[in-house]
């Protein structure tokens, strides 16, 4: 069955050719013109997958993003003309699952759908939980603690530290960890790792993420 794309976009000619290229892909697609009709649609309907605009009449994007999350861990991609890293990281605070800027390829935006799908998709025999010393990262439920105290991180965040906790030990390169995040050729600034390592070490508030200068990051193997 194909799976369904939720678009929501205010202008008709973008939310065309988005609609054009997702149905030959073989995608089935539903659209909305504003956030209010997006999150209308969104709950009758049930898509598979959200491409949400930020600038939206009604009700903007990261607020639809956040609306949705709360309901959901359907994966949501937000397109914006917002292309500043304050705007990537609000995005990325609203639990948004990508962030591709205008004007964008309708290939490259396909390949990222396709990318973050994989990811959605119900794995195999990893473990389920993941701990180092006092953190405890829950694959199943999607939460991390420190402490039995739950800590609050992106979907990215998430992702990052989910993949440091499974190479403790392994020295993990800026390119290795938005190769296994964002799952795809990564055509932003690889630098937007640092400030989500950042984000995650004030979160965690424990010192466990090294920084190997010229190599990258890693939690150290809690055996060794």
């Amino acid at each position: 069955m194909a799976k369904v794309i939720l678009v929501i976009e205010d202008e008709e000619s973008i939310r065309n050719v988005i609609r054009a290229f997702l149905e030959d892909a073989g995608y089935t697609v539903l659209t909305a013109a504003d956030g209010a009709e997006g999150i209308d649609r969104f709950r009758r309907f049930s898509p598979d997958l959200v491409l949400l605009d930020v600038l939206l009449p009604k009700v903007d994007g990261f607020t639809v993003c956040k609306t949705l999350r709360r309901e959901s861990r359907v994966p949501i991609l937000l397109l914006t003309a917002l292309g500043d890293e304050d705007s990537q990281m609000q995005g990325f605070d609203a639990l948004a699952d990508d962030y591709i800027t205008k004007p964008f390829s309708m290939p490259v935006v396909l390949k990222r759908i396709e990318a973050v799908l994989r990811r959605s998709e119900p794995g195999g025999a990893e473990p389920p939980v993941l701990r180092y010393k006092n953190i405890v990262l829950d694959t199943d439920s999607l939460t991390v603690t420190v402490d039995s105290v739950p800590v609050a991180l992106t979907a990215r965040e998430f992702e990052i530290l989910k993949l440091l906790l499974e190479n403790q030990g392994r020295v993990l390169s800026r390119e290795q960890l938005l190769d296994g995040v964002w799952g795809y050729d990564y055509l932003g600034d690889g630098k937007i790792i640092n400030t989500h390592i950042k984000n995650i070490r004030k979160k965690l508030g424990v010192d466990c993420i090294q920084t190997i200068r010229g190599a990258g990051y890693k939690i150290e193997n809690e055996n060794s």
